[in-house]
């Protein structure tokens, strides 16, 4: 019900703001997204796209994103690996800031005073010991194209370095080794923010990563997990789905938070 509630908010916001979750249904189970917060006009739903060579969007996850605090609040997508080369080339929403292309681009590409204004740019992490953490990850990407589009900064937040490219990374290539034999597997991964912002004071931290996956076995059943860090030591902890959920609905201050449908309890 909870779900439904906010489907039917979906065509209150106008054509020209960012493209719904509508568009992109195939990035959640059975269709349905995560929780969407609060404020429709604060929290976007992006479903992520690059131009394809026709000039027509071509989509690879789903972001929902907080303009005030500039980082995501999660992102979803649908789990395949293959190798590809990692591009480090950051790109932005310019339907963020009020502009009419449709998909991500290079900042550079465009002339507007207004890019920045609802989202974080790259300065904004000039002489700071944060890392621009993907949440949608590099290696858990089958393409190029699709690795070209994690380089959004709707799509990272202020991680601590060492959490980064330590143990969120390792808990991003044993989720890997999990659904590699699990096609079709869908997983969110979320940022619940920290209490003060970066350099210029326009970025908010990340208090913690989570995220959690959830497959269909052959057999009909259904498989999940959770997961949240750093905890006290450093560490990514793992948890049974629904007292992810719990935590999560303590830390966005909602009655409800709820990742997957009840199926993958």
């Amino acid at each position: 019900m909870f779900h439904v509630v906010f489907l039917l908010l979906f065509p209150l916001l106008s054509k020209g703001e960012v493209s719904l979750f509508g568009n992109c249904p195939q990035f959640f189970l059975n269709g349905i997204p995560p929780t969407i917060l609060g404020n429709i006009n604060r929290y976007q739903q992006i479903c992520q796209c690059l131009l394809d060579q026709n000039l027509r969007p071509e989509y690879f996850y789903a972001t929902l994103y907080d303009t005030v605090n500039r980082i995501p609040v999660y992102s979803a997508y649908v789990f395949q690996q293959l190798p590809v080369t990692r591009v480090d080339k950051w790109l932005i929403e310019p339907q963020l800031d009020g502009m009419i292309e449709r998909c991500m681009t290079a900042p550079t590409s465009l002339l507007s005073d207004n890019i920045g204004h609802h989202q974080a740019v790259e300065c904004d992490y000039d002489g700071t010991p944060y890392d621009k953490g993907h949440l949608y990850p590099v290696s858990h990407t089958a393409t190029q194209r699709a690795m070209q589009a994690t380089f959004t900064l709707t799509n990272a937040a202020p991680q601590d370095s060492t959490f980064n490219r330590g143990q969120w990374r390792l808990h991003e290539q044993s989720l890997a080794n999990i659904l590699r034999t699990h096609p079709n597997s869908y997983v969110v991964t979320g940022v619940v923010p920290g209490n003060q912002k970066i350099a210029a004071g326009r970025v908010m931290e990340a208090r913690y990563y989570w995220s959690a996956y959830c497959y269909r076995h052959n057999n009909g059943t259904y498989q999940s997990s959770g997961y949240i860090g750093p905890d006290q030591n450093g560490r990514v902890q793992t948890l049974v789905l629904g007292d992810l959920e719990v935590a999560l609905q303590g830390y966005y201050n909602v009655q409800t938070f709820t990742v997957f449908e009840i199926q993958c309890y």
